[in-house]
């Protein structure tokens, strides 16, 4: 199969490659396109058929749900029953945006898009490709991140399409993406309204709108012993190809550690690589020995680490580090997502100093 790619933009010709694009989910096919959070991949998040598509072009478990994306609040009713106050309350907040709610699904939506789950995951993104895209398709599309399962999830297209060349028919290419992190998964069908995944929409804001929210004690569980509420944060995810490790302390003492470690590394034979921040960038310069070392940006400008994660792990693999340490960074806020995602990076190799 060839994947085409498309630059989208302003203009006719931007507009009719979304159209083109929608066409292709509903015959069955598959389109990459940019979101707030990360890149997506979509499919007809009402045919069956398109759900085994997407697991079967990311290598994904069957079971691990897919969001469903709409572009109109009153569609939420079709695919979702009851819709409480709180769901209200959440969208009149943080929709369009990089909010995913879990809802008791109807029979709408087919057991292949939920996993076999009786509920469904629903987002309306920000992002007005993605808006576009969605009602071109018919204001349904079911859409992981368009990553092999496992890998960082992409923020630019080129990644995409070195994962899904050859798996999909068309990436719409829309440049950087602006958060780099996935949504935030808030569960409203149990007694409390739960945080399964962390995300840009941090707890302190959800609870600004529904008052207390708990979060599932896994998400910052370094040795993962838990068994996660969210099917999806079962697997390993956000991997880079070479050997993460979380290195946790004072800052300063972290920074001298992982310049010793990344020594150590050198002379075991190893390609090092150092997730650096504007504040330490230098001494690894100066101490470390690595063969790169890339700052995430300023330690208490939280966006931009984000922003930066997944790009810089691939960017890694790109230049085929074998082992690469991480400082870690604060677990409130923000902070919890790209804690998170670093201890899923790390498959949990957490050394404190």
């Amino acid at each position: 199969m060839e994947t085409i790619v498309v630059k989208t933009g302003e203009g006719q010709a931007g507009e009719q490659a979304v159209l083109r694009a929608g066409q292709i989910i509903r015959r069955g096919g598959l389109v990459a396109f940019p979101t707030e959070t990360v890149y997506g991949l979509g499919g007809d998040a009402c045919n069956p058929g398109s759900a085994r598509r997407i697991y079967a072009a990311k290598g994904r478990p069957s079971d691990n749900p897919l969001i469903v994306h709409i572009c109109r609040w009153e569609d939420i009713y079709k695919i979702a029953d009851p819709v409480p106050e709180a769901a209200h309350k959440l969208a009149e907040a943080f929709w369009p945006g990089p909010l995913t709610i879990i809802l008791k699904k109807t029979d709408f939506v087919p057991m292949e898009t939920t996993g076999g789950l009786d509920t469904v995951a629903v987002r309306f993104p920000a992002d007005r490709t993605a808006l576009a895209l969605i009602e071109a398709a018919g204001g349904f599309v079911a859409a992981p991140s368009a990553n092999v399962s496992g890998r960082p999830s992409p923020t630019l297209a080129r990644y995409v399409q070195e994962d899904m060349d050859g798996r999909i028919e068309m990436i719409l290419d829309g440049g950087e993406v602006g958060i780099g992190l996935e949504s935030t998964i808030v569960d409203l069908t149990g007694e409390k309204p739960m945080i399964l995944r962390p995300g840009f929409v941090t707890k302190e804001m959800l609870e600004e709108v529904l008052g207390r929210v708990d979060v599932d004690k896994t998400i910052l569980d370094k040795n993962s012993r838990l068994r996660p509420k969210a099917p999806g944060m079962r697997y390993r995810h956000y991997a880079p190809k070479g050997e993460l490790t979380i290195v946790e302390g004072e800052a300063g003492t972290a920074a001298r550690a992982i310049c010793q470690k990344s020594r150590e590394a050198k002379r075991a034979g190893e390609k090092v690589g150092i997730i650096a921040t504007q504040e330490t960038k230098a001494l690894y310069l100066a101490q470390s020995m690595a063969d790169s070392i890339k700052s995430v940006g300023n330690r208490s400008d939280e966006a931009a680490v984000g922003r930066s994660l997944y790009r810089i792990l691939r960017e890694f693999d790109d230049e085929g580090m074998t082992v690469i340490f991480s400082e870690s960074f604060s677990d409130s806020g923000f902070g919890q997502a790209i804690m998170n995602r670093l201890f899923k990076a790390a498959g949990h190799r957490v050394e404190m100093v």
